[in-house]
């Protein structure tokens, strides 16, 4: 009975030995290849494509390689003189790397703000010169001058700016003589808008010299039909004037 129960036994145990070396053998792929075949056609079209070109190829420098370059070693002979080392890293690397970048946007930042400055002075100067009436000469006109010839001559002109320009201050001289105003170069036309007590007067007054910044200063164009509309509101207050003398 014994050797009955130890025959079971290794019977039991070379099965289940045998069935684990069969579970762990390896199966074989018996697919039968199928080979693709790749043309010459086919190879020259990747070879051709920049994607596919992994050659690396040396350019020389462009002017803009060469300010970086030159940037980063000021800037890094800078570093070493302060702090005494070789070598920058971490967040003062990476400042070092976009420093030349700053430096481009602040030099085209100040090459912009430098030329309009420029033209704007220029265009202040070309002003000056084309209005033909300076500020200085104001009170020589204003005292000296026939206005109402100057205003003729400009119309006949066509420079129907500088007619308006004459007209206004022919009105300052007419509030003068009425002493409805103390006119002097110093003072502005808000200050003489103050002076002059009448309401419909003031009004009057405060419309035509709208008009007048409007038209001189503003560069606005005018033409014959805009000038007599600005004339008309000039010889209205001109009536004015007059009768509350």
């Amino acid at each position: 009975m014994r050797r009955l129960l130890y025959s079971f036994l290794a019977t039991f145990i070379m099965g289940t030995a045998y069935a684990q070396q069969d579970s762990i053998a390896v199966a074989y792929d018996k697919t039968p290849l199928n080979l693709r075949h790749i043309s010459d056609d086919d190879l020259q079209k990747y070879r051709n494509d920049p994607d596919f070109n992994y050659e690396i190829v040396n350019s020389d420098p462009s002017w803009w390689d060469d300010l970086k370059t030159w940037a980063g070693n000021v800037l890094l002979r800078l570093f070493e003189a302060i702090f005494g080392v070789e070598r920058a890293t971490g967040l003062l690397a990476t400042f070092l790397k976009i420093v030349p970048y700053l430096l481009l946007v602040l030099l085209v930042y100040l090459l912009i703000k430098f030329f309009l400055k420029v033209n704007a002075s220029n265009h202040r100067q070309a002003r000056k010169s084309g209005n033909s009436v300076l500020l200085s000469e104001e009170e020589h006109i204003i005292r000296n001058e026939d206005i109402q010839k100057l205003i003729q001559e400009a119309v006949n002109d066509k420079n129907f700016r500088l007619a308006v320009r004459y007209y206004y201050l022919h009105i300052l001289k007419l509030l003068s003589e009425k002493e409805l105003i103390a006119w002097e170069l110093q003072k502005t036309n808000s200050d003489y808008l103050k002076e002059i007590k009448g309401i419909d007067l003031r009004r009057q007054f405060s419309e035509i010299t709208h008009l007048y910044d409007y038209i001189w200063y503003g560069d606005f164009p005018i033409d014959e039909n805009r000038y007599h509309k600005a004339e008309n509101a000039f010889l209205n207050l001109q009536k004015s004037v007059k009768a509350n003398a």
